[in-house]
Formats: C-alpha cells, sequence, structure tokens
C-alpha cells in the first residue's frame, strides 16, 4: 500500500522580512490628484458646484477650500473606521460621515465667513451629493492606511480647488475685468485692497459670467490639458 507524503512549500527568510506592499506612492497620488487623474478634467466629477460657483474668484476659493477640507477628514475618518464598518452598510456609513463633515464646515462658514456662506448657499450642503467626495472614501480610502487616505483627499481636493479657482479667475477677468473682488468676503475688510483692476475702464464681456461661459471656460482647460499631455506623449 503506498502513501502520498504532502510537504508543506518552502518559505524563505527573504518571504518572511519582504515587507508588505504600502499601496501607492505618495508621488504617484499627487500626480494622480492634480494632474493625472484630476477630478474635474479627467473625471469630470462635481460638475454642478464647478460650473454655478466659478463666476469669480472668491467664490471659486472659498468653495475649493470647503471641498479641500471635506475630502481630507472625510479620507481620515472613513480610514480610521474601515475595519470596523460591515460590507452591508459600507455606503450608508460613509455618506452619514461625509454628511456629519459638511454640516460642521456649514456652521464655521456660517459663524467666521457670513457674507461668503451667504453667496455660496445651497452650494455649501451640497458638498454632501458632490461624487469627488464618495467616490474616495469608497475607492480609496476604504482600502488604505489613515497617512495614504488624507494625503489622497488632500490631492484630489486640491486639484479640484485650482482647477475652481482658475476657472473662477478666468470667468472673472473676462466677465468683469477684475481679480479677486469682493475678497473682504472671505479676508475681511482689508480684503478690499486685494482686488486688481486687470482691465482699466472695462465693462465686461457678459457671457463669460453666465452658465454657458462657465461650459466653454471648463471645455478650454480640458482641451489645454490634453494638449499638454499629446505634446509630453511625442516627446
Amino acid at each position: 500500500m503506498s502513501t502520498i507524503e504532502t510537504t508543506a512549500p518552502e518559505v524563505s527568510t527573504e518571504d518572511l522580512t519582504r515587507p508588505a506592499p504600502q499601496g501607492p506612492a505618495l508621488r504617484q497620488l499627487a500626480v494622480d490628484g492634480l494632474w493625472r487623474n484630476n477630478p474635474a478634467l479627467v473625471q469630470v466629477l462635481g460638475l454642478c458646484p464647478l460650473l454655478a460657483i466659478s463666476n469669480n474668484t472668491v467664490n471659486a476659493l472659498g468653495l475649493g477650500l470647503a471641498t479641500l477640507l471635506t475630502l481630507v477628514v472625510s479620507n481620515t475618518l472613513v480610514s480610521l473606521i474601515r475595519h470596523w464598518v460591515r460590507p452591508e452598510v459600507r455606503l450608508p456609513v460613509f455618506v452619514l460621515v461625509i454628511a456629519s463633515v459638511v454640516t460642521a464646515i456649514e456652521l464655521a462658514m456660517n459663524a467666521w465667513l457670513h457674507g461668503l456662506y451667504l453667496v455660496l448657499g445651497i452650494f455649501i450642503p451640497l458638498i454632501v451629493t458632490n461624487c469627488i467626495i464618495i467616490a474616495r472614501a469608497e475607492g480609496f480610502a476604504s482600502r488604505h492606511d489613515l497617512g495614504r487616505a488624507a494625503f489622497d483627499g488632500l490631492m484630489m481636493g486640491a486639484g479640484f480647488a485650482l482647477v475652481l479657482v482658475t476657472l473662477g479667475m478666468l470667468r472673472e477677468v473676462f466677465g468683469q475685468g477684475t481679480i479677486l473682488a469682493n475678497a473682504h468676503l472671505m479676508f475681511g475688510e482689508w480684503g478690499r485692497s486685494l482686488t486688481v483692476q486687470v482691465i482699466p475702464e472695462y465693462h465686461g464681456f457678459l457671457l463669460a459670467i453666465l452658465p454657458p461661459g462657465a461650459f466653454i471656460g471648463l471645455g478650454l482647460l480640458v482641451a489645454l490639458k490634453n494638449a499638454i499631455d499629446r505634446r509630453a506623449l511625442r516627446r
């Protein structure tokens, strides 16, 4: 009667000491958030606030910073609780976390930046429904450690805010001939001195500050990014 011998696979000392995969490098996260996978120019997410609020620089900066802070804090909290949340209730819990963060930011803006809070209006609580926030919470923060989750939120938020501010600045220049008009809403009374009249005695180009101007401006920014990427590939 023959016997079958089973042997365990050999495990080398090198395999035991090899570090476990740590996720994407911070450099890759930075490049993805700011350029390669920019949420506004590549993923084309969050278009509602992007197009509605970007009629001037200050409004765009205010909403961009609020979105950035929401991404960082919500990604951090989701990464902290990811091991305790059951898969069946994962998305409702993430939405609850995001809603709590946005509510805290909204109350803070109402207290300390009341003028800007009134201008941004409904678009502050609508950050809860921004596809970028839930996409990063579900797609990245729930699968990675605290440091990378927070850094991913920072880079994705910065990429979105940069596009938002750039679009707002372009629309304000062409629509009003100024940059940082109404800066006192964010920086206080001394912010009135920050307003720059780029085009003297300019009567404005109405299309630039209307919704069609937002679509045209965003389209031009996407086209510019694609042209830069194609040129880099040819090199």
